[in-house]
């Protein structure tokens, strides 16, 4: 049980950056808003990209704060599991 509950916290972290990253590389083409896919990629990760953008001021031309949330997310991932593993 706690192998399981391990590991599916571990594939959420990892499904999540995995669409922010897939988020960042779409942003560089010229994609169609109304396709399903694309849709869906922004529900899923504009409640984590959207306060990032609110404190994390762009580079420019270049919005940085998918790369600021991907670390964020990195050190939730190793805190949550570490600290789970602590506990069982």
């Amino acid at each position: 049980m706690t192998g399981f509950l391990l590991t599916f916290i571990n594939l959420l972290f990892e499904a999540l950056s995995l669409a922010i990253l897939a988020r960042v590389l779409l942003s560089w083409f010229q994609v169609d808003p109304y396709n399903q896919f694309v849709q869906l990629l922004f529900q899923v990760t504009e409640p984590i990209l959207g306060p990032f953008r609110r404190f994390v001021p762009p580079l420019g031309m270049i919005d940085i704060s998918p790369i600021v949330a991907l670390l964020v997310l990195q050190v939730a991932q190793r805190v949550i599991i570490g600290t789970l593993i602590g506990l069982l």
